[in-house]
């Protein structure tokens, strides 16, 4: 008796292969490897963030020393500490300003308002402690030394001895050479007033400088 012959099963596709093993249906799909080209490939840089970065380091270039020694001249115990808030902020608030010419200005005031709040709070900490140093033991860095020794230091000894105010106003106009319109913007107040605190400021400095001798 011959046994009967049945025909070849067909071959399932791999679609219904799929649909017919629920385990292959679901399993996810393999990641493709990624070529060289795309592990190397340079990632993307953000043109507003470029040129942000470059103006500011720019302006790192060109003013810092200016800030530094402004931050000295009005009596802040860590000049280096209060330049580098002050480019920090200007970094945070650059796509503020209305244009880039107005960096510089603006750098003038933080360095104001940041060394009159340094001098304030350490005038009420001061007030806290029971035998507080002298301000003349305080430890200068190497860069506020250095830049003390180009001026006269009876000067500056008696600059430091002023009001904030008129300290500002005088170290603004006479050391920075700013018209009186900076000088205001920096220091947030009218140029009534810078006129003020200048000529006070004067008398004062006068007087401390002849009482010296």
């Amino acid at each position: 008796m011959r046994r009967r012959q049945h025909p070849p099963l067909p071959v399932m596709p791999p679609l219904a292969a799929a649909v017919a093993d629920p385990a292959v249906a679901t399993a996810p799909p393999v990641p493709r490897p990624a070529s060289v080209s795309e592990v190397l490939a340079p990632a993307t840089v953000d043109p507003a963030e470029a040129e942000r970065e470059a103006a500011l380091s720019g302006l790192f270039e060109l003013h810092y020393s200016s800030m530094l020694r402004l931050a000295v001249l009005l009596g802040a115990d860590d000049p280096e500490n209060v330049v580098a808030e002050a480019y920090y902020q200007l970094y945070r608030k650059w796509r503020r300003l209305r244009e880039t010419g107005a960096a510089e200005a603006y750098l003038r005031s933080t360095v104001c308002n940041l060394t009159r709040m340094r001098i304030r709070h350490l005038q009420v900490a001061r007030r806290h402690v029971e035998n507080p140093p002298p301000p003349d033991d305080a430890v200068a860095s190497a860069e506020s030394t250095a830049l003390l020794h180009d001026d006269q230091r009876v000067l500056i000894g008696a600059l430091q001895q002023l009001p904030a105010r008129q300290r500002e106003a005088l170290v603004l106009r006479h050391w920075m050479g700013l018209k009186e319109s900076e000088i205001a913007a920096a220091m947030g107040i009218s140029c009534g007033s810078v006129k003020t605190h200048t000529a006070r400021g004067i008398a004062a400095l006068t007087q401390a400088m002849e009482t010296r001798r």
